[in-house]
């Protein structure tokens, strides 16, 4: 069932009943109203009958027939008197009697002055009168026609207004969720013609402040992230795709040459060489890809532990040095620390060992004398590491475009790269909540700040 016709059917629902109980209230009190109001009415006349007989001395005949007429023609009251001792001092139509007063009844009567009660749909009423210091006991009863009557009309009115009301509101409320489900059908069928080929279209706000152009600014920056988002892994696939071809051509192309026609033994070890180099730049593409895969995962499913920072530069500049035996790495602390806390920080060792052999490796390959030193200053629960070399610079138009992932600069003539290790380093220093700043003098020295918080 659509969410219009449950919100249709709920709102006809809770209007109805609350009409119902709306009639209900009305329909009560005309119906108490009426026996108050013909209560009344029967007093009056058994009061009236009374004096009528008792004082004014009216002979029993002439009131009788008074009745008799008065009855063809209308609902009379019927009035019985009783002495205390409950003997009928006078009725108006004995063979005709509808209330059969029992002895029980009228000493009800004496006892509390005066009752009410129904018989059948008759009304009665007994009353304590007294005259002259005698006492008597007076019955009165009457069918409230016209009263009954009037309550029939009201219910039939109210049944009909109710059946009435719940048609007219049935389909009020289904024009009015039509009208109110307009926007989100709008938006519906707009978000239906979103698709991967056309990330750039966006739902109507209309600039309102309600909740459906809430809804609507959310969606399309749901959507901005997804395009950027795409976008940027088009931009990686290409990139990725491109620092394959390369290497992946050069080794055909060696291999290629050297199944052409035969060659000499130097000629061969030349070109394994060469397709071997290629191979290696393939692997350590791939094992940067994946460093950046891990940077990249949510924080939450990476293992922190305490690590000691001078451990993993030591263990970082050893991996670099196995492979380029020609780098010199020099580690400087500026001050001391007085215990092991100052030194250690919460985080992945794997990572930030990437993270540093990444500046150790960056700052020997553009330097011509291959020296890389980091200095490490700890205080007021920071651990700060400047990595410096004396290499061939940054220029200032790139400083904020190298943390891209594959951007190389004007240096990659310099020496070859894959431009992903910045852009790792970054991620790896924001996954440990750091900050990682650059300055470099071109021709001078470069200089990567990491700051990073203590255990301390």
């Amino acid at each position: 069932m659509q969410i219009r016709t449950k919100l249709t059917i709920l709102f006809t629902i809770i209007t109805a009943t609350i009409l119902l109980a709306f009639a209900f209230v009305i329909y009560y009190s005309a119906k108490e109203s009426r026996r108050k109001e013909f209560n009344t009415l029967l007093s009056k006349e058994a009061y009236t009958k009374a004096n009528v007989f008792l004082k004014a001395k009216v002979d029993r005949e002439t009131l009788q027939e008074i009745y008799r007429n008065n009855r063809k023609i209308l609902n009379e009251v019927e009035v019985a008197i009783y002495d205390t001792d409950f003997n009928l001092i006078y009725h108006d139509a004995v063979d005709i009697d509808f209330v059969k007063e029992t002895a029980n009844m009228l000493a009800n009567i004496r006892t509390k002055g005066e009752i009410s009660f129904y018989q059948d749909d008759w009304q009665v009423v007994g009353l304590l009168y007294t005259y002259e210091g005698q006492q008597y006991i007076i019955t009165a009863a009457a069918y409230d026609q016209y009263g009954y009557s009037k309550l029939d009309n009201l219910l039939k009115t109210i049944i009909s207004v109710f059946i009435i009301s719940m048609l007219v509101l049935y389909f009020a409320g289904r024009l009015f969720s039509r009208k109110a489900f307009e926007p989100i059908k709008q938006m519906t069928d707009r978000a239906s013609d979103i698709s991967a080929t056309n990330l750039d279209l966006r739902l109507d706000t209309h600039g309102d402040k309600d909740e459906l152009s809430k809804l609507a600014s959310t969606f399309n920056e749901m959507l901005e992230r997804l395009e950027k988002s795409f976008d940027a892994q088009k931009h990686f696939v290409s990139n990725i795709s491109h620092e394959l071809r390369t290497p992946l051509a050069a080794i055909i192309a060696e291999l290629e040459l050297s199944t052409n026609k035969d060659r000499a033994l130097a000629d061969y070890k030349s070109a394994v060489i060469k397709a071997l180099d290629d191979a290696k730049k393939i692997a350590r593409l791939s094992n940067s890809l994946l460093d950046l895969a891990k940077a990249s995962y949510d924080p939450s499913e990476i293992s922190f532990k305490p690590v000691r920072i001078d451990e993993v530069l030591l263990d970082a500049r050893q991996q670099i040095q196995k492979i380029n035996p020609n780098y010199k790495i020099d580690i400087h602390f500026e001050n001391d620390f007085e215990n092991d806390d100052h030194i250690l920080v919460n985080g992945n060792e794997y990572l930030l060992k990437v993270a540093f052999a990444n500046l150790f490796d960056n700052g020997c390959k553009f330097s011509t004398d291959k020296q890389s030193t980091v200095s490490i200053y700890f205080g007021q629960g920071k651990i700060i590491l400047r990595f410096s070399d004396k290499g061939i610079g940054i220029a200032d138009d790139e400083l904020d475009k190298i943390f891209s992932p594959f951007y190389r600069g004007k240096n990659r003539t310099f020496t070859d790269g894959n431009g992903i290790g910045l852009s790792l380093t970054q991620k790896i220093v924001s996954l440990h909540k750091g900050i990682l700043s650059v300055t470099s003098v071109k021709n001078e020295e470069t200089t990567f700040v990491i700051e990073l918080s203590s255990m301390a």
